[in-house]
């Protein structure tokens, strides 16, 4: 077992010690029953000790910013110490890394440490140190065991958020693709699971870091739009806030806070596409947050904010008598202002207000639920349904992708609120069906659902429920799932069962039809002795299946491609040559076999060398006209129905969220295209420009786009009499990086207003 090491020299000059730390420090060598404690549930001892081993073990890393790599650990641990973490978090925070990135095992952590902070570094530990056969697969195991670990003590996550948000904020060090691709990862899981536990801190900040690097000039329109307008905005906030608090004062209700603030980069920017407007046209970018003492005060002050400004209609919302599912408790009103504008006023008390910006750590901090100690998920917290059920499926998911978008999909806050007949209120996804509702009961109640009634009215299954409907599902037991339901249905849940039962019960059928098209794939010559054999085993297993029927059951069903499945069963046969078999009579006919399937690769590729996309080789695939995605961004595979073979998505493509997660195929950039003399390829992508409209400015355009050796295969000119001018251009361009090149010299035109891509994504 390895010592524990201590310091033997001071920090580096690049890094540097909270005060806090520092006591912790000074206090190492003293007596626990003679130290001031770090809070009341801390021991200053154990951050200490802990924190002189990362600093040993991590002694001469740097980071990719040249920074001594100590100082990851020690922000780590500082943001843990803000929501209040105890002893163990903070300790946590500094070994986080210290398992992946030295010789340490988790069994030495413990040796030193205690199984606590043994177990909270072991839920944050990447699996580095083992093999997969993709990133995505690695992925996804990852989170995997992080939401198990999560539900055996959920300070694993947090953590995990912290480590996670310090890495944003020191992403401009790294390369440009690999910024995109932490900042995507971070958008679709670390920000929305921030805020399904309530951290509402972390969330904006790490949306907002995300969005920086996902949307780099989106994030420069709007955070230059907002400075522009901001004193204009404080000006008017105050004058709001003042009237606000001499009227609650007036009217004998203690205030504890009235204060102006805008709505972060990220939320305008969703709210401007969402709505379809430019910044000058939306006008609720900031709120006015009133903080009372108790619960009765927020409703009489939401009397008062009415009285004294105009409301809105429709866009009250009561989440104090209905919290949303990550806790957030707040009322929600839009009033006109007294120039005229609308302002968003929150009214919660202080109690509500640390839950909605600590979360679930709020209890830690401040107190309420008995410390630290109430850290594991109890069977009845309605606050972690959404986990637990994420947990009982993933049991079930031998594809990694699809267990990547139940995650995906099970993170997102947009909810509707129903009620059982007994009056019990089920979250469900926005869009949600009866369906959806009837697999949120129970498994058996969903695969003999027969009807619905909703609100005491007969509807067809596919009726999109509604906030406050009363949900009763009418089962019988000769009921069973269609796989039209998958056409409708919203919810990770009910697609997952619905798949099963299906996968269930046309097992044999599955085999069947997987049987047929590998054999067709392939000849029947040999094929027998194949599927008997120890190379199509370790292709099942390979595969997650534990044998070879499950295999050819997936295949038929369409969980796995037949080209996956060919290529790896050529594989295997090379790895173990010649081929045992128990059956003499058949070894000429299956070495003959496996000798053809091995130096004739199926539907080969003349170009599958030199293809720009990885993944869909021997394969037909076409670029997706709806995002047009270029190199350098984050793409996917999506099977299309008919004969046009597989679809190059950018991720995120609004056209993928109807697309079955067993219709997705994982691809990449090929980054060796292009080399060793190769020409590189040009991809299409249409652009929006907004000029001045005035005569020879589409000659300039284009004379600029010849000096970067741009081809323009499209181009049409809009003109409104006193209007602005709209030209679209359809350009051929590299990657990513060149279409920035290229609107960066377009905007040093004089006459140029606006500049975007056109696709449905952007």
């Amino acid at each position: 077992m390895v010592n524990l090491p201590t310091m033997t020299s001071p920090l580096p000059n690049d890094c540097s010690v909270p005060d806090w730390l520092a006591t912790c420090l000074r206090t190492h060598s003293t007596p626990a029953e003679d130290q001031e404690p770090l809070t009341d549930r801390s021991n200053s001892q154990l951050v200490g000790k802990a924190f002189e081993f990362a600093y040993a073990l991590h002694k001469g890393q740097r980071r990719a910013s040249g920074e001594a790599y100590i100082g990851h650990p020690i922000e780590v641990a500082n943001l843990l110490r803000d929501l209040g973490g105890d002893s163990a978090m903070i300790a946590a925070g500094f070994l986080h890394d210290v398992v992946e990135d030295t010789e340490v095992t988790p069994e030495e952590i413990e040796a030193h440490f205690g199984e606590e902070v043994r177990r909270l570094v072991e839920g944050v530990t990447k699996l580095s140190k083992f093999n997969f056969h993709s990133k995505t697969e690695r992925q996804a195991e990852n989170f995997r065991r992080m939401f198990l670990s999560m539900a055996q003590d959920v300070r694993v996550i947090v953590v995990k958020l912290a480590d996670r948000l310090h890495n944003m904020r020191t992403l401009q060090h790294l390369k440009p693709e690999k910024q995109r691709r932490i900042a995507q990862e971070t958008l679709e899981i670390f920000a929305p699971l921030a805020n399904r536990l309530g951290i509402g801190r972390f969330k904006w900040e790490l949306e907002d870091l995300c969005f920086k690097y996902l949307e780099p000039e989106a994030y420069r329109e709007v955070q230059d739009c907002v400075s522009e307008k901001r004193t204009d905005r404080e000006t008017r906030l105050q004058l709001v806030a003042t009237t606000l608090r001499q009227r609650l004062e007036e009217l004998g209700i203690a205030v504890n806070e009235v204060s102006g603030r805008p709505k972060h980069l990220y939320s305008i920017y969703r709210k401007m596409e969402r709505q379809q407007k430019r910044f000058d046209e939306i006008y609720d970018i900031a709120a006015v947050r009133v903080i009372v003492p108790a619960k009765d005060d927020c409703y009489r002050a939401l009397a008062i904010v009415h009285d004294a400004f105009k409301p809105i209609p429709g866009r009250f919302k009561d989440y104090i008598g209905l919290p949303k599912p990550n806790r957030y408790q707040s009322l929600h009103t839009v009033v006109l202002g007294s120039h005229g504008r609308p302002i968003e006023m929150q009214i919660r008390t202080l109690e509500m207000h640390h839950i909605a910006e600590y979360g679930i750590a709020a209890h830690w901090k401040y107190k309420e639920s008995g410390g630290s100690k109430n850290t594991q998920l109890s069977a009845n917290d309605e606050k972690f349904t959404w986990l637990r059920q994420l947990l009982d499926w993933q049991s079930d998911l031998n594809d990694a992708r699809e267990f990547m978008e139940d995650v995906k999909g099970n993170l997102f806050d947009e909810a509707v609120y129903v009620f059982t007949p007994g009056g019990d209120v089920i979250s469900l996804t926005r869009d949600a069906t009866p369906v959806d509702f009837a697999y949120r009961i129970h498994t058996e109640v969903g695969n003999h659902c027969a009807g619905a009634r909703v609100n005491g009215r007969m509807v067809t299954l596919d009726t999109p429920l509604q906030n406050g409907d009363i949900v009763e599902i009418i089962t019988q037991k000769n009921s069973h799932p269609s796989l039209d339901w998958l056409n409708y249905v919203v919810t990770a849940g009910a697609k997952n069962r619905i798949r099963q039962w299906y996968k269930r019960s046309h097992r044999d059928d599955n085999i069947n039809r997987g049987r047929d098209l590998l054999e067709k794939e392939l000849g029947k010559n040999g094929f027998e002795s194949l599927l008997k054999s120890e190379p199509a085993q370790a292709v099942a297993e390979r595969c997650n299946y534990p044998n070879v029927d499950d295999l050819l059951a997936g295949l038929g069903y369409g969980e796995v491609t037949l080209n996956l499945v060919v290529n790896r069963l050529r594989e295997a046969v090379k790895a173990q040559q010649p081929l045992e078999t128990t059956h003499r009579d058949d070894l000429e006919h299956a070495d003959a076999f496996l000798a053809e399937v091995i130096s004739n690769p199926s539907k080969p590729s003349e170009h599958d060398s030199k293809s720009p996309i990885l993944g869909v080789e021997g394969l037909l695939h076409h670029i997706a006209g709806c995002c047009t995605p270029l190199p350098g961004e984050a793409i996917i595979g999506a099977v299309s129905l008919g004969s046009r073979g597989i679809a190059i998505h950018r991720q995120g493509c609004p056209n993928l969220t109807t697309v079955p997660g067993d219709r997705l195929v994982p691809v990449n950039w090929n980054s060796g295209e292009g080399r060793n003399g190769h020409r590189l390829p040009t991809y299409p992508v249409q652009i929006k420009i907004e000029v001045i409209d005035r005569v020879g400015v589409l000659k300039d355009i284009l004379f600029h786009l010849s000096d970067l050796q741009i081809n323009v295969h499209k181009a049409q000119v809009k003109t409104f009499p006193g209007q602005i001018a709209e030209i679209d251009l359809g350009l051929d361009v590299r990657d990513h990086a060149h279409l920035d090149q290229t609107f960066s010299q377009i905007r040093k035109m004089t006459d140029i207003l606006k500049i975007r891509r056109m696709s449905e994504i952007d």
